[in-house]
């Protein structure tokens, strides 16, 4: 059996950041042979994540990001066990890593699909085994929860915290403007549950008309005054309701969503807005 000398175990520990007792053995195992080790510590890292299955990933964080030019939006939720991993370099750089992958790649719909793909800062790595790596250093689980792609115009806000996230989408041919991460910043503060009021349930949005036709028509005016009076509380409605264009924009109340991007020549098609862990 091949001696290990100190100075091997610190050059593979230095190699893989991981425990030195851990590494030391792999070294023993592989009866000094370096290479071996280190698959060694791959498939034994692959185990820390089996026995930690059953473990709740209640933390973590929602990571975003657009393309340089504004055509591309991204959302990823990577959870982890604790607070203080989510702020670990290694799990940054992990989270960051498949944002940039999704954005520069062909894309996915599925975890799955994304850890499959390459990991754009460490060359012959996947990003799966970019995971499994990080879960090897800190072990802790980790999982790639949620994945969002999106073409632009799209504007995308993550809180500080990292425990809210939304990608809001549009129409129109400017896609590199400020309003577009407002209205994103909006959605997450505001918390509005639709864009555009097809979406509210069809009868309650008839039975508020009605209620609201029949109190102007009791007042006498003509028909056509009734209908201007309904008209303008429906938008009040709409916007108490939680209906995005409608509701008042949180960085310039004096206009409303929807006549903030049309500054912009843009129009509100949608958003995803998600919670950590929900």
């Amino acid at each position: 059996m091949a001696a290990i000398t100190a100075q091997a175990v610190k050059e593979l520990r230095d190699l893989t950041d991981l425990p030195m007792m851990d590494v030391k053995k792999a070294l023993v195992d592989a009866d000094g042979d370096q290479n071996r080790a280190i698959e060694l510590l791959k498939e034994r890292n692959k185990k820390v994540m089996l026995k930690r299955l059953e473990n709740a990933t209640s933390e973590g964080l929602i990571r975003v990001g657009t393309s340089a030019d504004g055509s591309l939006g991204g959302m990823i939720e990577l959870q982890c066990e604790s607070a203080p991993v989510a702020k670990a370099d290694d799990f940054l750089f992990l989270a960051d890593q498949l944002v940039k992958q999704l954005l520069a790649g062909p894309g996915a719909t599925t975890p799955e699909e994304l850890l499959d793909q390459p990991a754009p800062d460490r060359p012959g790595l996947k990003l799966g085994e970019l995971l499994e790596e990080v879960v090897g250093k800190i072990r802790e689980k980790m999982v790639l929860a949620r994945v969002l792609r999106a073409p632009g115009p799209v504007g995308v806000y993550a809180h500080h915290d990292g425990k809210t996230g939304v990608l809001f989408r549009a129409s129109g041919e400017t896609k590199n403007v400020p309003v577009l991460k407002d209205v994103a910043m909006h959605v997450a503060a505001l918390k509005p549950i639709a864009t555009h009021p097809e979406e509210l349930p069809a009868d309650q949005v008839a039975a508020e008309k009605a209620r609201l036709t029949t109190e102007a028509a009791a007042s006498g005016k003509p028909a056509n005054i009734v209908e201007k009076i309904v008209e303008g509380r429906m938008k009040t409605y709409f916007a108490e309701n939680g209906v995005l264009t409608f509701q008042l924009f949180a960085k310039d109340d004096s206009k409303t969503v929807s006549q903030a991007l049309a500054e912009s020549g843009l129009k509100a098609t949608g958003f995803t807005r998600w919670i950590l862990g929900n």
